[in-house]
């Protein structure tokens, strides 16, 4: 079953899709009010996909049911990762690629996005396609499964953002670090990025984010 989203259409037909996935306990609205911020030109004429992680009970939070992409066992969050609950929420994603490519969108303009939990699940997601994307966005998090991936050599060179809030509590910001530093092991060249916020995004933070996806549609449309 394909993963319930919230869509925001561009005024014309698309032609790039953003799919963008939300913290523990959060849904898909919860990024949906910045669409406006990243400024982005009518002319790439963008969806924003912002899927709704299904219900399931949460160790960390004594078993109450809440959205999450996977299962959080411990505060310390990397050490004790629910593999198989990531890899399923991942392949839910990576149908809601496919269902972009079967509506006429090429795989080369289609953008994961994921903050926190979806983050991680994001890294999964796009290094593993086998169909070369536009970017990764990773926000205030982890790269949960860096021992246990297998990447996909379509996508070596994906243009990867990185950023995390320098005061972050509940994704410390050393667990960004050590994702970029992973990743460049790894051969990839991730642009990292810190801002003065906790666990969250700040407006300057958008505009950054703003403008890399911009300059990443500029390429596709140079087909450079």
């Amino acid at each position: 079953m394909t993963l319930p989203c919230l869509e925001l259409e561009p005024e014309g037909a698309a032609t790039t899709s953003i799919i963008w996935l939300h913290g523990l306990g959060a849904d898909g609205h919860d990024f949906a009010p910045i669409v406006p911020e990243l400024k982005l030109p009518d002319e790439h004429a963008v969806r924003f996909i912002f899927p709704h992680a299904p219900s399931m009970p949460v160790t960390i939070n004594g078993g109450h049911v809440m959205p999450a992409w996977y299962d959080i066992r411990e505060m310390s969050i990397e050490r004790d990762v629910d593999l198989e609950g990531l890899m399923r929420s991942a392949m839910a994603v990576s149908a809601l690629i496919d269902r972009e490519i079967a509506r006429g969108i090429v795989s080369e303009r289609i953008l994961v996005a994921g903050f926190s939990q979806g983050g991680a699940v994001a890294y999964q997601c796009a290094l593993t396609c086998e169909k070369p994307l536009m970017g990764l966005l990773a926000l205030s998090t982890y790269f949960a499964t860096q021992a246990a991936i297998t990447p996909s050599a379509a996508n070596q060179q994906i243009p990867l953002f990185i950023a995390h809030g320098t005061d972050d509590p509940v994704v410390p910001e050393g667990l960004g670090r050590r994702a970029r530093d992973q990743l460049r092991a790894m051969g990839y060249q991730p642009d990292y990025r810190t801002y003065p916020v906790a666990h969250g995004v700040c407006q300057e933070e958008i505009i950054d984010i703003g403008q890399w996806i911009q300059a990443l549609l500029k390429k596709r449309i140079h087909g450079s």
